[in-house]
């Protein structure tokens, strides 16, 4: 077993964590360009009664 999953964790969380630390460790000229990719968002839509109804946007 992985130690991520030992820890309670799955693979997407553990990579979130991974990809934040190595956001945070960047000198500064990078890491400007690294945070803008930290903020992600998703538009999918909203379906009832088997008809769409909808575009609902959801930020991760």
């Amino acid at each position: 077993m992985t130690f991520w999953r030992q820890a309670g964790l799955n693979y997407v969380q553990y990579s979130n964590i991974a990809a934040r630390v190595v956001r945070q460790s960047l000198k500064k000229e990078l890491k400007a360009d690294a945070e803008k990719r930290e903020n992600a968002s998703i538009k999918f839509k909203k379906w009832v009664n088997g008809k769409p109804e909808g575009w609902v946007a959801a930020k991760i």
